[in-house]
């Protein structure tokens, strides 16, 4: 039966028990016609929270580490997710994400059970500036794509290249008609990082990134993420993007990704 209300845009759409179809807002800063990785890593912690919603000792994810496979086509994809390491207290999860027979990312998930350690709770990194206090950078004006066009970017000024400090939000939902963790949100906005704090012109040198691994100290909510990123060039081709992760709260953990550096002439 039809409403004549329009769905909520959404970043996906699913198809079956384990399939999603993107929309045009998961398109990709390098290429239109591939998914921009960000929101596909929300949604391999969508498809993990459905692995464990049947789980009778709730346990907290502490890392989660992706390894693109390939190129990812902006086409319907499949997400199994399997139990490598059960445990009451600590668990590890493997994530795969296949498009047209042919794996393109997997993913590794540790785990813990949770106990206050409340007593003890500190961090080192200051908290960064409120997103009300920062000025809207039009992320759009320096990179294309579905994705980049669907989020809004508040970024301190930068004070040298690959030095960079921002706030990421949407408003577009991650999977069209279903609740989302703060937590899967929250990962789909970490990958933006390697283009908030760019070192080289993008049109004259290409630097994706081939893994992301994010590191939790406590659960984070939404709706902003936190960026405080640094990108390094080597001499010889490689890169690395390393981010301390924020809520409105403070630090919550750390992301890298490994870049691929090359020119694009």
């Amino acid at each position: 039966m039809t409403t004549g209300a329009a769905a909520p845009e959404s970043y996906y759409e699913r198809t079956g028990e384990h399939s999603f179809k993107p929309t045009a807002h998961a398109g990709g800063a390098w290429n239109t016609d591939e998914q921009h990785f960000s929101p596909l890593a929300g949604l391999v912690v969508h498809a993990i929270d459905g692995h464990l919603a049947q789980r009778p000792e709730p346990l907290v994810l502490a890392r989660i580490s992706y390894d693109i496979l390939g190129r990812i086509a902006l086409d319907e994809c499949e997400i199994t997710v399997e139990t490598l390491r059960p445990g009451r207290t600590i668990e590890l999860l493997e994530a795969s994400v296949v498009i047209g027979g042919r794996p393109v990312v997997r993913a590794r998930a540790w785990l813990l059970a949770t106990l206050d350690s409340s007593s003890v709770a500190d961090s080192p990194h200051e908290r960064l500036p409120a997103p009300e206090e920062l000025d809207v950078w039009a992320m759009d004006e320096e990179w294309s794509g579905g994705y980049v066009s669907s989020v809004e970017v508040r970024r301190t000024p930068p004070s040298r290249r690959g030095r960079a400090a921002a706030w990421v939000s949407s408003s577009v939902a991650l999977v069209a008609g279903e609740p989302v963790s703060a937590l899967a949100s929250y990962v789909a906005l970490v990958d933006t990082a390697n283009g908030i704090a760019v070192q080289q012109d993008p049109t004259a040198w290409m630097f994706p990134n081939l893994d992301l691994t994010v590191h939790l100290h406590r659960r984070p909510r939404g709706p902003w993420t936190g960026l405080d990123t640094t990108v390094t060039f080597g001499p010889s081709g490689q890169g690395l993007t390393s981010s301390v992760l924020h809520d409105a709260d403070g630090p919550v953990g750390h992301a890298e990704q490994i870049l691929t550096v090359r020119p694009l002439s």
